[in-house]
């Protein structure tokens, strides 16, 4: 599970584009805090610290605002066309006793020995959705391939799960799986068998027949 993270926030007035751009050049990232039937905060969080939770795979936090700390799930981040700095968050209230229903990263370990037979590693299901309790998020959801051999699969269904964790995908749906190495058509073939020369048949002349 990732380390606990508690994030000073400050709350914002929602003036739009400008004041969000105000509030990145001095460090800050604008965001939303909703739920529980609650009214939604516009606030602020530090972007160091905030991208250091993200590093480290947080997912819920302890968010601190007006005097008082409240658990808080990263529900939505928004980040640049180019996928580096973060523009938005969006954090969704969560309590202590509460299970909730996100997607976690999938991660292997181990080497496959199908792999050094030539066999070709294939992972179609890279996230998994998940049921959880609030306060024991994982960061990821780790998949020994150790004794994968080529032909070998693994199904949602046999994954091993942290304590309290329900995978909601398909129980039969492919996580990753070992495939037999592609076969060259023109190598299985091989070198073209040498054509006999077609037979010519020469039909004589029958007796009797005259010449010209």
């Amino acid at each position: 599970m990732a380390e606990s993270v508690v994030l000073v926030s400050k709350k914002r007035e929602p003036h739009g584009s400008a004041e969000a751009r105000r509030l990145r050049r001095g460090g800050h990232i604008p965001g939303v805090l909703y739920g529980h039937k609650e009214e939604t905060i516009p606030l602020a969080v530090p972007k160091d610290e905030f991208t250091k939770a993200l590093r480290l795979g947080a997912r819920v936090i302890d968010l601190q605002h007006d005097g008082m700390q409240e658990k808080a799930l990263i529900r939505e981040v928004q980040f640049d066309h180019l996928g580096l700095d973060v523009l938005h968050v969006d954090f969704a209230r969560v309590s202590v006793d509460e299970r909730i229903k996100l997607e976690i990263r999938i991660e292997l370990r181990g080497t496959a020995p199908g792999v050094s037979g030539g066999g070709v590693l294939d992972q179609p299901l890279h996230n998994l959705n998940v049921e959880c309790p609030a306060i024991s998020v994982p960061e990821s959801i780790r998949v020994n391939i150790g004794e994968l051999q080529i032909g070998g699969v693994i199904h949602v269904r046999d994954l091993t799960l942290p304590p309290g964790v329900t995978a909601l995908n398909d129980p039969d749906a492919i996580v990753v799986h070992m495939t037999a190495p592609a076969v060259d058509a023109e190598a299985a073939v091989g070198p073209a068998a040498e054509q006999a020369e077609p037979e010519v048949i020469t039909k004589g002349k029958g007796e009797g027949e005259e010449g010209e």
